[in-house]
C-alpha cells in the first residue's frame, strides 16, 4: 500500500500521523502540491503524479477526492493504454459535490463526472447521504458501486475516562466557518442562558480563522470560559471533556463522530452528510445545521438529564460492528480483490 497526497495543505499534526503509519506503507508516501481549486498548476501535479504511480506499478488505484479521483482514473487509464492492469476505484468526498447543479460551473463539475464513469471500475460511498447525493447531483450510477461505512481502530474503541479538570463541551476540528466554530461559541453563550450558570469549553484545532474565533469569544466575554487549543492526538483530546459537539454546517461522514462514540464520548451534532446514519434518524443528539438556538437547547438538557447519554447514544456493540475498521478493511479488501481478479 502506498499513498500520494497534497503537501501544501496539514501541519505538525498531520506530519505525525503521516510518520505513524510509515511502517505500514510498502508504496511509501509521495506528497507533492495539489491546489483545492482548479488551476494551471494541475497540469505539473497531474505529470508528475502519473511518473510516481506509473514508477510504483500498483494493483489498484484507489482516488478520494475530487482532484484524487480524477487523478487516479487519468493515470490508470493511461497505464491501461500501455497494456498494465489496475483497477481505478473513485471515493467523492465534499469537493465537486458541494456545487450547486443549478449553475454553469456546477453543470460543468457534473457533467465531467459522469463523464470520468467511463474510467472507473467501481465507486466507494462511505454513506447512504454520499451516493443519494452523487446519484441527485451526477445522475444514475452506471457502473458498480458500494457503501462501505468508514471504522476506527480496536485501540480506539477502548473508552477514554475524563481528567480531573474537564471541561463540560469539546469542538475538535478546521477552525473555518464550513465546520462551525462561530456556532459552537454561540450556541454555548446560550447553553450559559438557558441554564443560568458559567459553563467550560474548549476548541481544539487549526485553521485559517482561528482570530477570528478568538475575537469573537473575547467580544462575548467567553475568552475564559472557552479555552482554544492547537490539534492534537485525538485520544489526549477526548480526555478534556464527556461531550463532543460537531456544529458542521456541511459533512460527509466525519470521523470526529464515529472516533467521539469509540472513545466512549457523548456527541451532538448538526443534521449534516451520513451524520444520521450514525446516531439515527430520529435521534434527539442532532440538530438542524447552523441553528445555534437547537443546539444550545440539547446542550443544555445533556448537562440537566443525568440519562441523557444512554438515552440518545448509539448501542455500542451494535455500533462496533458496523464501524469497526475491521469491517470496513474487510469489504474494501474484499472489493479490490474481486476488481483484481477480472
Amino acid at each position: 500500500m502506498g499513498i500520494l497526497c497534497d503537501s501544501s495543505t496539514g501541519g505538525a499534526h498531520e506530519d505525525r500521523l503521516f510518520s505513524s503509519i510509515m511502517p505500514y506503507l510498502s508504496l511509501g508516501l509521495t506528497r507533492i502540491p495539489i491546489d483545492r481549486s482548479i488551476s494551471l498548476r494541475d497540469i505539473p501535479a497531474f505529470w508528475r503524479s502519473y511518473k510516481e504511480i506509473r514508477s510504483l506499478r500498483p494493483d489498484v488505484l484507489h482516488g478520494h477526492g475530487a482532484k484524487g479521483g480524477a487523478m487516479a482514473r487519468l493515470a490508470g487509464t493511461a497505464l491501461r493504454v500501455n497494456k498494465y492492469r489496475v483497477s481505478r476505484l473513485y471515493s467523492p468526498h465534499g469537493g465537486s459535490m458541494h456545487f450547486n447543479p443549478g449553475r454553469l460551473a456546477g453543470w460543468a463539475v457534473f457533467r465531467l463526472e459522469k463523464m470520468q464513469e467511463r474510467a472507473t471500475d467501481a465507486l466507494v460511498f462511505v454513506c447512504e447521504f454520499e451516493r443519494n447525493t452523487y446519484v441527485a447531483k451526477v445522475g444514475p450510477i452506471s457502473i458498480r458501486n458500494e457503501v462501505v461505512y468508514n471504522g476506527v481502530g480496536e485501540a480506539d474503541f477502548e473508552p477514554v475516562p475524563e481528567q480531573a479538570d474537564a471541561v463540560d463541551f469539546l469542538y475538535v476540528g478546521m477552525l473555518r466557518d464550513l465546520k462551525g466554530p462561530d456556532i459552537f461559541i454561540d450556541a454555548f453563550a446560550k447553553t450559559e442562558r438557558l441554564l443560568k450558570r458559567p459553563l467550560s469549553g474548549m476548541m481544539i484545532g487549526d485553521g485559517p480563522q482561528r482570530e477570528e474565533y478568538l475575537q469573537m469569544m473575547t467580544v462575548r466575554g467567553l475568552g475564559r470560559r472557552i479555552t482554544m487549543r492547537p490539534a492534537m492526538d485525538i485520544r489526549e483530546a477526548f480526555a478534556t471533556a464527556p461531550t463532543i459537539v460537531v456544529p458542521s454546517r456541511a459533512e460527509s461522514m466525519p470521523y470526529i463522530v464515529l472516533e467521539s462514540l469509540a472513545a466512549g464520548k457523548s456527541v451532538i451534532a448538526s443534521d449534516v452528510g451520513g451524520i444520521s446514519e450514525v446516531l439515527g434518524k430520529d435521534s434527539h443528539a442532532l440538530v438542524t445545521p447552523g441553528d445555534s438556538d437547537a443546539l444550545a437547547a440539547v446542550m443544555a438538557e445533556s448537562l440537566a438529564d443525568p440519562d441523557w447519554k444512554s438515552k440518545n447514544m448509539p448501542e455500542r456493540g451494535r455500533f462496533h460492528q458496523t464501524f469497526s475498521a475491521t469491517t470496513m478493511a474487510s469489504r474494501i479488501t474484499g472489493l479490490y480483490r474481486e476488481l483484481t481478479a477480472r
